[in-house]
């Protein structure tokens, strides 16, 4: 943020910030970013809320820093303002990550025993995935069981959300702004000859996912892999993730992919009720 540019080091007390984090080679502007998290923790400790001048004391701030770094929390939604004495409080963006932080960990506990019964049940590769920001990222993943297995991917964030079967559950179910401003930051690489890589094409698929209520990376992704992908609602009917099961071409006849397609619903539909999902209830 630009702010750093009007700060002072003399601003702020040495007793103060001794137990922050010292400059590093960015210098001010990490000083900057120091002091508004701290000015965050202290209208926490401070009960929810404070005025300017409580807060400026408390960090040992000069009024016109505290007032300038508050201000761009309070334009980035981190922080309100309310009333002519200038009192501050937590805004609506702590609440929004903190309850993604929290849908996150719980999704991660509740759909572990799923995704064990799902590598048992089938002996495939099975995975767990959520979307943050514009990055899809695999959660959990669970090796196979049989002797010919696939290598499909590795925990951790990916930009194929387009060209994978858990991406394109999550994607279907996206308000379709949203879903463009994934594929428009992250864009679609060309994984293999397979791949989607027009938008048209895309949200046509994303109409199948729909309907069918689940996705399909026939070798889109990686060459020789078949992988079937349904989403986990939550208790909004949103999206908060997706699971699904990976298996080599060779064991991938239709018979075979309507049984671990039926196991599949019947897991993300299961877990999406433990979420109070209005939309697996009605499944």
């Amino acid at each position: 943020m630009r702010m750093a540019d009007t700060i002072d080091p003399a601003d702020a007390l040495p007793q103060a910030i001794s137990d922050r984090p010292a400059a590093t080679p960015e210098g001010r502007a990490i000083q900057s970013v120091s002091r508004a998290l701290h000015l965050l923790e202290l209208i926490a400790e401070m009960g929810g809320q404070a005025t300017l001048s409580d807060l400026a004391k408390r960090a040992g701030l000069n009024i016109s820093t505290a007032h300038h770094l508050l201000a761009t929390l309070v334009a980035r939604g981190y922080v309100a303002r309310a009333g002519a004495r200038r009192v501050y409080y937590l805004g609506p963006k702590i609440l929004q990550l903190s309850t993604a932080r929290v849908r996150q960990v719980g999704l991660i506990d509740m759909a572990a025993p799923y995704l064990r019964r799902l590598n048992e049940e089938t002996g495939e590769t099975v995975h767990l995935a959520t979307l943050q920001g514009e990055d899809l990222v695999t959660l959990i993943k669970l090796e196979a069981h049989h002797a010919v297995r696939v290598d499909a991917g590795t925990v951790g964030k990916s930009n194929a959300a387009h060209a994978t079967a858990t991406g394109k559950a999550i994607l279907a179910w996206l308000p379709e702004r949203e879903m463009l401003r994934v594929l428009a930051g992250k864009g679609m690489t060309r994984f293999t000859g397979n791949t989607i890589t027009d938008v048209t094409g895309l949200i046509e698929e994303l109409r199948h996912v729909r309907r069918n209520g689940f996705a399909v990376d026939r070798e889109e992704f990686q060459p020789g892999v078949i992988c079937l992908g349904a989403a986990v609602r939550d208790h909004t009917g949103g999206v908060i993730g997706a699971i699904s099961i990976s298996t080599p071409t060779l064991r991938a006849d239709q018979a075979y992919l309507d049984t671990i397609t039926g196991l599949l619903k019947q897991a993300t539909r299961a877990l999406s009720e433990e979420f109070g999902s209005p939309v697996a209830e009605k499944a």
